[in-house]
Order: structure tokens, then C-alpha cells, then sequence
């Protein structure tokens, strides 16, 4: 399993502590005059309505057509125009964040054009979601359908890129920018942590693996995902746990097997603490 890929699973694993935070949100029309030579201090999404634009982004020229989603990262300068008589364009400028890591997102090659055939129906759902926003009388829970459509675009992009489908041009053949405390740091931890459910994992193990001493192993687990290894670990239990009742072909002392626990009791217990409801019945 390579780090980009372990990276993205860390989302996948962590979505309960997913925290999108929106700050602010406009339809914008431009006519041919228009140049904009900007920098954001949060992510931004443009959302092309109508009309085409040219966003040049360290000499590079791209274009942007509608239908097609941009993605920016914060403070990434960029230069954008009009190709024709006018552009349409929704933009949102939003915070990402795991637990206390709020510049998650930069671990990923992410910014860049996502061609419209591959994010038509969400997209398509996060304009018509703003429009229904913006009515002078909204409908109730309109603020919150806008957040979920736009956390649907994130998803979606994440998932394009985990596939190999999307890869941000914006930033060329660089790597993405490596924000303090990054995952890179704990990419050999996560398959360990996966590869030894079955049995108690100790922390002083983790921090060889990563290459440092378990004090501060410890406090750079909390700085980069928000939680304690010891945290990490029970949650990827739980899910694993979860899975495993889904699946509904596992007694719960094979379940607790599995996880590491010494009989059915224990894992029960901390299962219901997790859940608030005991495995057996949980649906």
C-alpha cells in the first residue's frame, strides 16, 4: 500500500471527526473585462455556470468550462479572466478540517479543474442547493442542504482522486505542500495498526515505526490527527467491529477474537461504550 493511499484512508477511517466550517458563498457574472489577481486564505470551489474562464497559475494557463468545478488551496496566487463576452461562476470559500488538523486536504493532489463530466451530479446538486439558499425565504434546513451538498463535492473529489480518475494540474509535477505535522510521518503506522487488530498494540511499538521516542510520538499523533494513538486505535476497532456485524457472519466471541479482546464481555463492553448500544443489537 503506497502513502498516498494510506493518506486517504485516513479520511475514511476518521469521517466521524470531519468538521467543514463554510465562510463564505456568492454567484459572481463577469463581463470581458474582467481580471482578478487573488490569493485565499481557505479552500475555494468555483462552481462555472456559464461562460469560460483562464485561470494562469504559475505561468501555466488553464481553462475552466461550464459544468467544471476549480479547486483552490489556500494561498495558491492565481490570476483568472474571461475568455469570451461573459462567466458565471458560484464560488465557496470553506475550512476542511480532521479533529485539530484543518489543513488536511494538502496532503492530496487536489487543486486543479475537475472536469464536469466527472462531478455533473454533484455539482449539479450543490448550484441548484446554493439557488434554493439564496431564495429571500429559504426553506427550513436550506443552510444545512447547502453544507452536505458541498461536503458531497469533497467526497466526491477525494474519491476521484483515490481512484486515479482526477489529479489537481495546479500544482504540476510538485508535490503537494507539506503542512506541519503531516501524515507522511505516520504513512508506516496505519498498516501496522490494520495488520495487528488481533492483539493489544502498545504505543512504544508504534513510535519505532514512525522513528521517534514514544513521548513525543505521543504528542505528534495528537498535533497531526486531533486524538491519541490509543484513541486512533479503539476507533479503528470500532469500525472494524462495525463491519464485522454488518457482514452477519461472525459470533461475537469470533468479533472479539479478532480485535484483540480477551472474551466477548470485554469487547461488549467497550463496544456499547463506543455505540451506546450492545452488539447484539446493533443494526
Amino acid at each position: 500500500m503506497n502513502a498516498g493511499t494510506i493518506n486517504m484512508s485516513i479520511i475514511n477511517e476518521l469521517s466521524e471527526y470531519v468538521t467543514l466550517r463554510m465562510s463564505s458563498y456568492l454567484e459572481q457574472t463577469h463581463d470581458s473585462d474582467w481580471m482578478e489577481h487573488k490569493s485565499h486564505s481557505d479552500y475555494d470551489l468555483w462552481f462555472i455556470t456559464a461562460g469560460s474562464v483562464k485561470i494562469t497559475i504559475d505561468g501555466i494557463e488553464h481553462i475552466a468550462h461550464p459544468g467544471d468545478v476549480v479547486f483552490f488551496y489556500p494561498d495558491m496566487p492565481y490570476t483568472a479572466s474571461t475568455t469570451g463576452e461573459l462567466c458565471r461562476f458560484v464560488y465557496i470559500h470553506f475550512d476542511f478540517s480532521i479533529a485539530e488538523q484543518k489543513r488536511i486536504l494538502g496532503e492530496f493532489q487536489l487543486p486543479g479543474i475537475i472536469s464536469g463530466n466527472l462531478i455533473q451530479e454533484e455539482s449539479t446538486l450543490f448550484t441548484s442547493s446554493y439557488q434554493r439558499f439564496k431564495q429571500i425565504s429559504g426553506p427550513p434546513g436550506s443552510p444545512l442542504y447547502l453544507k452536505a451538498s458541498l461536503l458531497l463535492v469533497i467526497a466526491k473529489i477525494l474519491e476521484l482522486h483515490g481512484q486515479g480518475m482526477y489529479h489537481g494540474e495546479f500544482l504540476k509535477d510538485q508535490k503537494p505542500r507539506k503542512i506541519e505535522g503531516s501524515l507522511e510521518v505516520l504513512q508506516n503506522v496505519f498498516p501496522y495498526v490494520d495488520a495487528n487488530l488481533h492483539r493489544a498494540i502498545r504505543v512504544n511499538e508504534l513510535a519505532d515505526i514512525a522513528g521517534v521516542s514514544e513521548k513525543y510520538f505521543i504528542s505528534l499523533f495528537k498535533k497531526i490527527l486531533g486524538i491519541t494513538p490509543g484513541q486512533y486505535i479503539n476507533q479503528i476497532k470500532m469500525n472494524r467491529a462495525r463491519d464485522y456485524l454488518y457482514e452477519k457472519k461472525y459470533t461475537i466471541q469470533q468479533i472479539a477474537g479478532f480485535l484483540g479482546y480477551p472474551d466477548p464481555f470485554t469487547f461488549s463492553k467497550a463496544f456499547k461504550k463506543f455505540y451506546n448500544v450492545p452488539p447484539s443489537k446493533f443494526e
